[in-house]
């Protein structure tokens, strides 16, 4: 018997972004989905910020050009929650 491997990467076709999620549609037909709170620069960010994305190349990604936020198609699978940065309230000068 054989067994037909598919090497192609997943790309995005299309993506919505709700209040709570980020939805990617690949297209192979897979619909994946992360919190919006993995990403604390879309979590801060306005609406209207959070709706001005772009795809990325061929799928790959999602681009927010206004709060500078990158999620690949990759990262959404596999990947983890971005840390926000620390700063520190009291720092030693």
């Amino acid at each position: 018997m054989n067994t037909v491997v598919n090497v192609t990467e997943p790309r995005i076709l299309h993506a919505q972004i709700t209040e709570d999620e980020i939805i990617a549609h690949l297209v192979d037909g897979r619909t994946i989905s992360v919190p919006l709170i993995w990403s604390w620069r879309l979590a801060e960010a306005t609406e209207n910020q959070r709706q001005n994305f772009e795809i990325l190349g061929d799928g790959q990604g999602i681009h927010w050009s206004d709060v500078d936020e990158d999620i690949s198609v990759e990262g959404m699978l596999y990947g983890s929650p971005a840390r926000h940065p620390y700063h520190p309230a009291n720092q030693a000068a």
